[in-house]
């Protein structure tokens, strides 16, 4: 095949000449995709992915007609792009997966038990890809190929990321083979990163990160470049969606945990410019952090793993000092937005490896404010991530673990209740016990909905019933909930078991309810 030229665009980006000589079309990599192969992707929240390559070979899968006999493993820092691997997922082309997806076709795959999906907290998933969990079973102990996305590659070989980091250090050290997109429709991203690489035990150092601006590692991350079997010059865009604004709900939840966080100002228990915040996905997240932006709070800072349209907001208002990050996931104008005042942004945001931006360690060090949105929580605290009824996974369970488990003030935002098919209010998502359990009663520090916030702190299982009921629980459901708990205390104490008061034959019946008649609202509660 004829080789491409390198147009003036990619030549500026690629500073190493023996680069220039690997410069390939997707096509001309076609055989090291057999069957079977284990692959590694860039990316992380849907930014970052490679997209030429696996464009093509979603393309070669659908002309030749060979859905389901080309099955890969798929290994991404965390989710990548609807137009990827969701594609990949429609044309039966994933095999295994982990540790965390997003997309309708994914998704059901997973769940019609198609792909084996593996799921992870994924401050420790980078960590277990070098060990090589994933790999114990093969005659390599290696992925067979790894594809990442950059916006340059330096003298050295090393490559610069673009909007995201997530797992691609470990995924190239665990490379067989490396295939490189340079992506020249990308601003070059070149000193927005803190790269550090993972040591297996007893070898391993600790990050010595004392504040958010602490940087530890490089701009840019080494690789051995001898592995690189082929160079491809890409222009496209990642593929986004725009922010829903947020709703009612939405802000009357912002307006609860601001309110929370005066009133820890005010006892002494948080400073003024509160602590570095993390957030996760989606409306209520947003809505959150845009509260911020009109409250009394300056000189704040961020430590999360996705920062989103509305930190450029806190960061245009003054309020929001800096921020860091794995992704910056923004919507298509934030993304124009963000390059548009690179200039603006560029010095108040970094952005670090996820067994950085998720350590465990770091979050308990700088005390984060971690605040996530589950399925459902419980009238004890526990709360379901993942699982829909149990069993149907959704996305994964991402960092919420990560970050719940180790921040100072441990945070679950979410709706009171969700719409079913029939009802408005047809899914309470304060249940008497969770169907699925990923952040125990352990971790729980507060619970808030709109209807309003539960500060569970200190508190036994039986009086965090009571306040989270009363404080969370939405009206419909409050004395549903409050039946089931008044007969379970009853019965357990009665009995001499009364820690945790439940009535096992009982706790689904809401559950029940919602799948035999569409709402959870039952008419004779216990």
């Amino acid at each position: 095949m004829v080789p491409p030229i390198a147009s003036a665009a990619l030549k500026a980006r690629i500073k190493r000449p023996s680069m220039l000589k690997k410069l390939c079309n997707p096509e001309d990599m076609l055989h090291h995709f057999p069957n079977g192969t284990y692959i590694g992707w860039s990316g992380f929240t849907g930014v970052g992915y490679p997209k030429k390559m696996p464009t093509f070979l979603a393309d070669h899968v659908e002309k030749n007609n060979l859905q389901g006999k080309l099955r890969y493993g798929l290994f991404v820092g965390a989710s990548s792009g609807a137009e990827t691997e969701n594609r990949w997922a429609a044309l039966d082309m994933i095999e295994r997966r982990s540790p965390h997806q997003v997309g309708k076709n994914i998704a059901k795959g997973i769940n019609n038990g198609s792909i084996k999906f593996f799921d992870k907290h994924l401050s420790m998933f980078p960590s277990d890809l070098v060990y090589g969990w994933y790999t114990k079973d093969r005659p390599t102990n290696k992925l067979d190929v790894v594809v990442v996305e950059a916006t340059e590659i330096r003298e050295d070989g090393s490559i610069v990321p673009g909007a995201s980091v997530g797992a691609s250090p470990e995924l190239l050290q665990l490379a067989d083979k490396i295939i490189i997109e340079v992506n020249t429709a990308l601003p070059n991203f070149s000193g927005l990163h803190d790269i550090t690489m993972t040591d297996l035990p007893p070898h391993r150092k600790p990050y010595l990160i004392m504040d958010v601006e602490d940087r530890i590692g490089t701009t840019s991350i080494p690789i051995d470049t001898e592995k690189v079997v082929g160079v491809i010059e890409s222009d496209y865009q990642d593929q986004t969606l725009p922010n829903a604004p947020a709703d009612e709900t939405s802000q009357q939840i912002a307006g609860h945990l601001i309110e929370f966080f005066e009133h820890e100002v005010k006892h002494g228990r948080l400073p003024a410019s509160l602590l570095p915040l993390q957030s996760g996905i989606g409306n209520i997240a947003n809505a959150v952090i845009g509260g911020l932006e009109h409250s009394n709070f300056r000189n704040l800072r961020v430590w999360t793993e996705v920062i989103q349209d509305t930190f450029l907001d806190l960061f245009d208002s003054g309020r929001l000092d800096f921020a860091t990050a794995t992704s910056i996931r923004f919507s298509p104008t934030g993304f124009d937005r963000f390059y548009g005042n690179w200039e603006a942004y560029e010095n108040k945001l970094l952005l670090r490896s996820q067994s950085v931006s998720n350590s465990p360690e770091i979050i308990k060090r700088l005390g984060v404010i971690g605040m996530n949105t589950p399925v459902e929580v419980d009238i004890y605290a526990h709360a379901n991530s993942t699982c829909v009824m149990g069993s149907r996974m959704l996305n994964g369970l991402g960092g919420s673990a990560d970050f719940l488990r180790n921040a100072k003030y441990s945070i679950m935002h979410t709706p009171s209740t969700r719409p079913s098919k029939t009802d408005p209010h047809g899914v309470s998502c304060i249940v008497p016990m969770c169907t699925h359990v990923d952040q125990t009663e352990h971790d729980l520090d507060i619970v808030v909905t709109e209807v309003g916030l539960a500060d569970v702190r200190g508190l036994s299982p039986r009086e965090r019933a009571r306040v989270i009921i009363d404080k969370c629980a939405h009206p419909v459901y409050r004395p549903i909930l409050q039946a089931y708990f008044d007969k379970a205390e009853y019965e357990c104490l009665r009995k001499g078991m009364g820690h945790e008061p439940h009535l096992l034959f009982n706790a689904f019946d809401m559950h029940r309810a919602l799948q035999d008649e569409g709402s959870m609202r039952l008419a004779k509660p216990w």
